[in-house]
């Protein structure tokens, strides 16, 4: 991994995940958490807390809206059609950012394991609501907005979750 002076601060009672590059802002935008809340256990729903870094970065060259299952793209462009076509999919779009824990015990390795529970940082439908908590345990993003993190964020960003 590489590891540089970039930084995520995603702040749960905000909704905000904010860029920092040497220490200075670069951009901040609002986002979608868990659902359930804050919490590290595997199946929870909840969005995991503490000290990660960017593991993978999936869906350099895909266009945005592409859509993806089991961090592929399947080929299709999300649409209103495509939604209304699979309406209990929940839509990964545009691009991954995929997580993993740092601290031992808290957010990585057994239960509490960010990268054994696929969290990522990506995009979703434009119809979703940014702002408040309603994802699975991601950290959902505008598409638009996504596109623009991913080309400031490299291998091994460090990411806090607070």
């Amino acid at each position: 991994m590489i590891f540089n002076e970039q930084k995520l601060i995603i702040t749960l009672n905000t909704q905000t995940l904010t860029l920092f590059d040497g220490g200075r802002e670069l951009a901040r935008y609002t986002v979608s958490t868990g659902r359930n809340g804050a919490g590290e256990q595997i199946g929870s729903g909840c969005t995991p807390r503490g000290v990660h870094r960017v593991r993978l970065r999936i869906g350099a060259d895909c266009p945005m809206g592409a859509v993806f299952q089991g961090r592929r793209p399947t080929g299709e462009i999300f649409s209103p059609a495509l939604a209304a076509a699979y309406p209990t999919r929940d839509w990964i779009l545009t691009r991954i950012l995929w997580l993993t824990g740092c601290e031992l015990g808290k957010n990585r390795g057994g239960a509490v394991d960010t990268l054994r529970r696929y969290i990522y940082i990506h995009g979703c439908p434009d119809s979703e609501p940014m702002g408040e908590p309603r994802s699975h345990g991601c950290i959902r993003m505008r598409n638009q907005d996504l596109m623009e993190l991913f080309k400031q964020t490299s291998l091994g960003t460090l990411v806090v979750i607070q």
